[in-house]
């Protein structure tokens, strides 16, 4: 089983917390990126783990549109090679509501609020949904 994450993330502060959280305290091995070709090519490669997309990223396009982390999930999981692989969902939008809505929309297997504070509990809910 890969311990390889890929971290989908446009903040520089977000990105260096939880790739240092998930290479120091987790023991994975964390790919960045927000390129939505390079995504979908990382994850058709089939050697990952898991995904952490964050819903709202701000440079983020495909095919000329901007789009964000559920559209990405979505592309990630109507595509029969990528479909299997576990997404977390991250987001700032915490609102009573939006786990349900986000995990629906997606089909992503699983939510994390940030700001992301407990680096134990990023490690959790990484595992939790890789199901190691």
């Amino acid at each position: 089983m890969s311990n390889r994450i890929l971290l989908v993330e446009d903040d520089p502060i977000n990105v260096k917390f939880i790739q240092t959280v998930l290479v120091k305290k987790g023991g994975f091995e964390v790919l960045v990126s927000e390129e939505v070709d390079e995504i979908l090519r990382i994850a058709k490669e089939g050697d990952i783990a898991a995904v952490i997309m964050d819903v709202s990223l701000s440079r983020s396009s495909y095919e000329g549109n901007k789009v964000d982390g559920i559209f990405i999930t979505q592309l990630l999981k109507r595509d029969a090679s990528t479909q299997h692989i576990p997404v977390l969902l991250a987001t700032a939008h915490a609102m009573f509501g939006d786990r349900e809505k986000y995990l629906g929309l997606t089909g992503a297997e699983g939510y994390i609020a940030k700001p992301i504070h407990d680096p134990a509990a990023l490690i959790e809910a990484v595992r939790a949904v890789i199901k190691t």
